[in-house]
């Protein structure tokens, strides 16, 4: 059977380079149709591979790079299929997860970050949404799989007992018809066959307390419409660690909740990583919480990962100029009341993105180097890396010396 790379490059080779339209100012209805037409032709395609029955393991099944990684991301591209044309959410990102520590994923709003967790659980909505390219390895101990490829009835297996997540607002996660035990009940059970109802029951409540809710008994019994903000956000945790998993999703986990309530679970969640020895791939926008929490930190922009390294190296020496104007945006007592910095402009356009650097257009570090093809990613140190031709020409300046 032809393999999904070549079937790919057949599907898109009658597109641009970019497989968008020029302009999405206007289109004709001739000319959406036709779009429409050819992103079915192509997510059709997409979804006879995904739903193949008695799928070999071989062909999910691989190697890690590295064992002390939990989770390998090697150039995934994931894109969302749209009458007006194809939006490039996550375009070729690359990033590993150690085992044991915490990765943080940083960018504004928009740039790929929930659409590379929810690619890693195979949650994208399909099929307008799809994997197209990219290996996701993940270490489950005895074998290694690649979950881009790994078929929906092993998947199930895998989501909530060897990978968690915790999404971004409870009270759109969780079943506002059935009490919260309950919720909790159901992972427990769905992985753990063996357990009876009561060591099921014993086991969530012994959740419920290890995330700090002191009435376990009662919070059990209740629905999630009777508990505040931060409760649920509580319960939420206590769902998603039930079953020990290897890796922790957090999906903005304090967005809705107020600063004090962000403390406490920024704390819960550091502790309980290390009661069970688990990693942890924390997504936000907040740099204070990625400052606190995070070992390394992944810089997102407009699908792209522009800088990656350890949280001390992004901190006290970002090299890209969108990381910089991120580190210039925050709150400082050192400013005073002078007026906070804010990145000018616009990010582009997802359908039809530009063929040189995406951040070239809001970039105040810009030169004539930035009107060529997208930067490739430059290694500063052994784990410091930046996209940025800024970085390249340092470097090729310091081989030339």
């Amino acid at each position: 059977m032809e393999d999904k790379k070549g079937i790919l490059g057949k599907l898109f080779g009658k597109r641009n380079g970019r497989g968008a339209v020029k302009s999405v100012n206007y289109m004709s209805a001739k000319e959406i149709r036709r779009i429409s037409h050819e992103n079915r032709r192509i997510t059709d395609e997409l979804e006879r591979l995904r739903n193949r029955e008695n799928v070999p393991e071989s062909e999910y099944t691989t190697t890690m790079k590295d064992p002390e990684n939990i989770l390998e991301i090697e150039d995934l591209n994931t894109y969302f299929f749209t009458d007006i044309g194809t939006a490039k959410a996550v375009d070729g990102v690359t990033f590993n997860v150690p085992r044991g520590k915490t990765v943080g994923v940083v960018g504004e709003s928009g740039c790929g970050k929930s659409v590379t967790a929810l690619s890693i659980m195979q949650l994208v909505q399909r099929p307008q949404g799809q994997i197209v390219k990219g290996e996701l390895r993940f270490n489950a101990g005895a074998v290694t799989l690649d979950l881009a490829k790994t078929p929906t009835e092993k998947m199930q297996k895998i989501r909530g007992n060897e990978i968690s997540m915790i999404f971004q607002e409870p009270m759109t996660s969780l079943n506002p018809v059935f009490k919260v035990g309950m919720q909790i009940d159901e992972v427990i059970e769905l992985h753990n066959e063996d357990m009876d109802k009561a060591a099921v029951k014993a086991r969530t409540l012994e959740m419920i307390q290890t995330v700090g809710i002191a009435n376990a008994e009662g919070v059990y019994d209740m629905f999630p419409h009777e508990l505040s903000g931060g409760m649920r956000q509580r319960a939420m945790i206590a769902m998603a660690l039930a079953c020990t998993p290897k890796l922790i999703i957090a999906d903005e986990p304090t967005t809705a909740l107020d600063v004090t309530i962000q403390a406490q679970i920024m704390d819960l969640l550091r502790q309980l990583k290390e009661q069970i020895n688990s990693s942890i791939m924390l997504i936000t926008h907040d740099l204070g919480v990625i400052a606190e929490m995070a070992d390394y930190v992944v810089v997102m922009y407009a699908g792209r990962i522009v800088e990656q390294g350890t949280a001390a190296e992004v901190f006290h020496h970002p090299a890209h100029p969108y990381t910089i104007g991120l580190m210039a945006s925050r709150p400082s007592r050192v400013r005073g009341t002078k007026a906070l910095y804010s990145i000018p402009g616009a990010v582009p356009n997802p359908i039809d993105m530009p063929n040189y650097c995406y951040f070239r257009d809001r970039c105040s570090m810009a030169f004539g180097a930035c009107d060529g093809p997208y930067p490739p990613a430059v290694s500063i140190t052994g784990t410091h890396s930046v996209a940025c031709y800024r970085s390249l020409t340092a470097e090729e300046g310091e081989n030339d010396g």
